[in-house]
Formats: structure tokens, sequence, C-alpha cells
């Protein structure tokens, strides 16, 4: 008898110390761990020129495509860019300027303001090359639930106007595809800056 109250005297000693361990270790601040992502391996950095019958050129990364826009309302030049491993594509519109430049201006800003209600913030930067007769702006669309994080207009004001926007044929959810997203910012500057028009 006397060895089973010594026995229990311990199990009763070894629960209070297992209660007092649990409650002192719930005191301390506990963050889960936050949600990850899957490594996403980006290609090197290397393009190509885009140089045809169209009334522009542009370099663009060997890991893309140049397509036709088969999308109902699609007008002449207009492609697609696309970027099959990111599941990306950059769509590119064309229009001819025929004193009607305030007009596209103001249709590429609602297109832009279309993403407020999803975006927590809409950075725009100026772009300008007086060599190449490239004027525009971008706009870079922060935010989980914004369909496009990334668009743009160039223009040589007078004759020749292009709109792009990045869409992603996935969720959208641009804390996973950060990444990416900056990767292909890098490719979308790069053809802006070597954006060259030809003659009409």
């Amino acid at each position: 008898m006397k060895l089973m109250k010594k026995n229990k005297g311990w199990f009763n000693f070894f629960l209070i110390n297992i209660v007092i361990y649990v409650a002192v270790s719930c005191n301390n601040d506990y963050y889960p761990k936050p949600r990850g992502y899957f490594r996403i391996d980006l290609p090197e950095k290397e393009y190509i020129k885009f140089d045809t019958t169209f009334p522009y050129s542009f370099e663009y990364p060997l890991y893309a495509k140049v397509a036709s826009d088969y999308h109902s309302m699609a007008e002449p030049y207009w492609i697609n860019i696309e970027y099959p491993q990111f599941k990306g594509k950059l769509h590119l519109s064309y229009k001819v300027i025929n004193g009607n430049l305030a007009e596209y201006l103001e249709d590429t800003r609602n297109m832009v303001m279309k993403h407020i209600p999803k975006a927590s913030s809409i950075e725009n930067t100026v772009y300008e090359n007086q060599k190449n007769n490239v004027f525009g702006l971008t706009y870079s669309i922060a935010g989980i639930g914004a369909a496009s994080p990334y668009q743009f207009y160039i223009t040589d004001s007078v004759h020749h106007f292009v709109r792009g926007a990045l869409y992603f044929n996935v969720v959208p959810n641009n804390d996973s595809l950060a990444p990416v997203i900056e990767f292909l910012k890098e490719d979308i500057n790069h053809l802006i800056e070597t954006f060259e028009w030809k003659e009409l």
C-alpha cells in the first residue's frame, strides 16, 4: 500500500510539472508559419527582335512567343506576347492616331482605374525616349486580387499608339506571383526601351 502511495505521489508530481510547463509555454507569443509558395526557376534573360511588316518593332525574351490576337474585337497589328512557363500573357493593342490621342489616353486611364477596387496601390512612371520618339506611362498595380499587375501605353503623339497589359491565366494572387511579376516587368521595360516606330 505504501509503495502504491509513493508511485501515486510521483505521478501527481509529474502531472503538475506538465500542466505548469504547458501553461508557461502558452504565455509565449506564437505565430504560425506563413504560407509558403513553390520555388520558381527564372530563365536567363536573352532577347530577340520582333521586326515584321508591323508598324513597330521591339525586343522580347527568347522564352516568350509572339502570337496573333484572335479575340473577336482584335484589330490589325494586335498581338500577344505569351510566357508559357509562367501562364502569362502581355496583350499589345495598336491604334492609329487621327486627332484622337486624348481619347486613347482616357481609355487607357479608365482600364487602369477599373483595378482600384482590388488594388492596394497604383504607381505610374513616365517614360520618354526622344531619340526613338517614344513617350508613355507605365502603371504598376499592387494588390492581391488585381487582374493585371502591370500596364503601359506608348505613343509618338502624332501617328502611333500602343497599349500593353500583363495578365496571368491563374487565380490572381500577386503575393505568390511577386517574383514572376518583377521578372516580367523587366522584360516589358526592355520592350518599351527598344521600341521603334515605322512609317505607315
